[in-house]
């Protein structure tokens, strides 16, 4: 449909794009059938699609799958699709919000979660941390983002883009830019470009697996109290973060790894804190009672 096609259709349903949802509706077909040509999804295959919308994207995705699980927060959409019965029929529609919903509830034993998403800019970030947080369960997830968003997960070291969610997924996934969709794709137009990527977890890529064994939820707390205030060193950003005694037997320990206590986080590549993680694990095991570091992500 074109922008005024779908906004007459909206109005006529007694629908708006709400603000609160971030919602954008694709509204040309060739960009969502570009998307599920990328995904490279095979027959057999359950998908888990967020943000179903007014179905453009869907429709090509019940096509390529078996099954579509479509997770709307939007219930006035929800009715709309149910009273239109214009979906496919392998597609099943769940009122849910997917910062809340059980993922392994979506799928069987022994499957893995494969995502594809035009997911609400206004809830990329906390979006993506759920995606690390069941990295376990995740096949992969092919995405549309901000591009900035995008970017800030592709960055490297020593860049303004380079921050937590950056080595995080890193640490867990590979990120491959997919297709640039601009905004004219979309109704209402966004004031910014968007960028679809693929996050693939499984099988584990190849600098993950070299990572070997770690305390991830260490790591993570240790990332996030890194990076937490950009502009300190990666002494003072740790500093109260954990149970370590004092200041000075905390740049002890973070010298010990072979990084200066005067480091800022952005300068460090995801191996450095991997193996910060490990070492800070280590003596944390060898206090009387492990500590624990309190900042939350």
């Amino acid at each position: 449909m074109t922008h005024e096609k779908t906004k007459k259709f909206l109005k006529r349903q007694g629908l708006a794009p709400h603000k609160k949802l971030g919602q954008n509706f694709l509204v040309h077909e060739r960009t969502p059938k570009r998307i599920v040509d990328l995904a490279g999804l095979q027959p057999e295959d359950r998908v888990i699609e967020v943000g179903v919308g007014l179905g453009a994207l869907t429709r090509p995705l019940a096509a390529a799958a078996a099954k579509v699980i479509g997770l709307e927060a939007d219930s006035g959409i929800i009715r709309l699709h149910e009273k239109q019965g214009d979906l496919p029929a392998n597609v099943e529609l769940v009122h849910a919000d997917v910062l809340k919903v059980d993922f392994a509830s979506l799928i069987e034993p022994g499957e893995r979660l494969k995502i594809v998403a035009n997911l609400p800019y206004s809830i990329s970030t906390p979006f993506l941390f759920r995606l690390i947080d069941h990295a376990h369960l995740m096949d992969f997830a092919v995405v549309m983002l901000q591009k900035e968003v995008a970017r800030r997960l592709m960055a490297g070291p020593n860049s303004k883009e380079y921050g937590a969610p950056t080595v995080l997924l890193a640490s867990c996934a590979e990120i491959r830019s997919l297709l640039a969709v601009n905004p004219a794709e979309f109704h209402p137009r966004p004031k910014v470009d968007s960028l679809v990527v693929r996050i693939g977890f499984y099988p584990q890529p190849e600098r993950v697996r070299a990572l070997g064994d770690f305390d991830r939820k260490l790591f993570s707390r240790i990332v996030h109290a890194a990076f937490g205030q950009r502009r300190k060193t990666l002494l003072n950003g740790l500093d109260g973060a954990t149970r370590i005694p004092d200041k000075k037997m905390l740049a002890e320990v973070i010298a010990s790894a072979g990084i200066a206590p005067s480091t800022r986080a952005e300068t460090l590549e995801l191996e450095q804190f991997v193996h910060l993680t490990r070492v800070i694990d280590k003596v944390l095991s060898s206090l009387p009672q492990k500590a624990e570091i309190h900042q939350e992500p």
